[in-house]
């Protein structure tokens, strides 16, 4: 067996929405078809990959590198011991060669993507759920489809105001949501203290809202912002500052005494493992939001997992950002904490397969082959479109 073909196309994903560091008027993502010659019900088995949301389309990169490199290797050279599989370790490798180390910039997105498109042809061949093969493979043999989610949304848009916030957070919890997360950083602390407290006040037993800064403060800010938030019983207090910033976000944790969050810009395990090393996040309280689709795959993703162990985490503290049905795969088959979900946005890339709901903050995944793209019946049409 063999990739026959590895293709990609850049795909809008514009909104007038803005967070407190960038707008998504001219968003775009990559969506990648890896081409097998194993057929089954009388069709090649395709797999399917794309970005998350917040970094661009990285066709280009693909074309120019990653992509050719798969194609020209040795078809035995990528396949599993079995030589009826293929090896996503091995396919990594390849589009690594000749790669520096460090620069954890584009190129892991681009490497991400087309990984997320081998998991998804891996286990389609194999005949099984992405998560169920991860169990097997990497956790304790039985999987757990029964996934927490958290509706992330929030964002400032023009003539939004107090009222269009609120009826946003109400349409999440009454779609079954526990947690909501929402945008803070892009007004000032007075407006965004009053945003929390609109939002707070809807909130019923058992129900909890976390924010978002997106990388926006510098230290002084951060902590007047970690002052200000410490009256209110919020989920976390995401991302505050730059993500490489370890100095800040450990002053920080010095000063605001509840959860954190942050990791979604950090790319690489070794990036991960210099926010436990330096960042001082705690255990026992804050939440790592790597997201292996923007961090070379899930096999650099699966090295994090690894090291988080070396330095005492439970995978339990990790809910990827992103809003993808890759993250649910991984958190239904290795014991993550849950995953992101944009209930509204991003569509048709976020979400769930047709007829998932949402009960008490948790989806139940249906056990589909692979990843589970061919269940949403919007996003699998573009797909079959890219591979026609």
């Amino acid at each position: 067996m063999k990739i026959v073909n590895i293709l990609e196309s850049t795909r809008p994903i514009k909104s007038d929405i803005r967070n407190a560091y960038i707008d998504f008027s001219k968003m775009t993502l990559s969506l990648v078809a890896v081409v097998t010659d194993v057929i089954r019900d009388g069709k090649p088995v395709i797999g399917y990959g794309f970005n998350s949301n917040g970094r661009y389309g990285q066709g280009a990169l693909m074309r120019d590198r990653f992509i050719p490199r798969v194609l020209e290797a040795e078809p035995a050279s990528l396949l599993d011991e079995t030589g009826e599989n293929l090896d996503p370790h091995k396919v990594c490798a390849r589009m690594m060669i000749n790669e520096k180390p460090g620069g954890h910039g584009e190129r892991s997105v681009a490497v991400g993507t087309i990984d997320m498109a081998v998991w998804d042809a891996t286990a389609k061949i194999a005949g099984k759920p992405l998560f169920q093969l991860l169990a097997e493979r990497y956790g304790n043999g039985t999987p757990n489809p029964r996934v927490f989610v958290y509706a992330a949304g929030g964002y400032y848009y023009p003539g939004k105001g107090l009222d269009g916030l609120k009826k946003e957070m109400e349409s999440y919890l009454a779609r079954g949501y526990s947690v909501v997360k929402m945008k803070i950083g892009g007004a000032t602390l007075a407006e965004d203290c009053e945003r929390i407290e609109s939002v707070l006040k809807i909130l019923g037993p058992g129900q909890q809202l976390a924010v978002d800064a997106n990388g926006r403060f510098d230290l002084a800010t951060a902590i007047d912002y970690g002052k200000a938030l410490s009256q209110y019983p919020l989920f976390w207090y995401e991302e505050a500052g730059d993500p490489l910033d370890y100095e800040l976000q450990a002053k920080l944790g010095e000063v605001y005494k509840g959860p954190m969050a942050t990791g979604e810009n950090l790319f690489s395990m070794q990036d991960a493992r210099n926010l436990i090393r330096h960042g001082g996040m705690h255990k026992d309280r804050d939440w790592l939001q790597f997201d292996c689709a923007l961090s070379y795959g899930l096999v650099e993703y699966l090295r994090t997992l690894d090291m988080l162990k070396e330095y005492g985490w439970s995978p339990s503290r990790c809910i990827p950002h992103g809003g993808h049905q890759m993250s649910l795969a991984i958190a239904a088959g290795l014991g993550l904490g849950g995953n992101e979900s944009y209930p509204d946005l991003f569509q048709p890339y976020g979400g769930f397969p047709d007829g998932v709901k949402v009960e008490n903050g948790y989806v139940t995944l249906p056990p589909l082959p692979g990843i589970g793209f061919e269940g949403k019946s919007d996003l699998i049409a573009e797909m079959r479109a890219l591979a026609s």
